[in-house]
């Protein structure tokens, strides 16, 4: 195993991470965000009122896409054990 197939192993690693939990992530973020700003112009101060709408957001992001989240992942864990001869070498 070279140099060259650990690097190009490690960028479809994360290329996968990113695409697998980037939805749920986008998700929590504009929910956080949007959230945020309702708190500041109401001045509502309430901590916990920034978990329950993200919680659900997530679940509900997750439960949408996770059909697309499981294709990426086993078409990575497929390619990665089809190509298991050629990391051998």
């Amino acid at each position: 195993m070279t140099i060259e197939l650990v690097k190009e192993i490690s960028g479809e690693v994360f290329k996968t991470i990113l695409l697998a939990s980037g939805p749920a992530l986008i998700t929590s973020l504009v929910v956080g965000l949007i959230i945020s700003f309702f708190q500041a112009i109401t001045q509502i101060q309430e901590f916990t009122l920034t978990f329950v709408p993200k919680i659900v957001a997530v679940f509900l992001c997750i439960f949408l896409m996770l059909p697309w989240m499981s294709q990426v992942l086993v078409t990575f864990t497929r390619n990665l054990i089809e190509n298991i001869p050629v990391y051998i070498r």
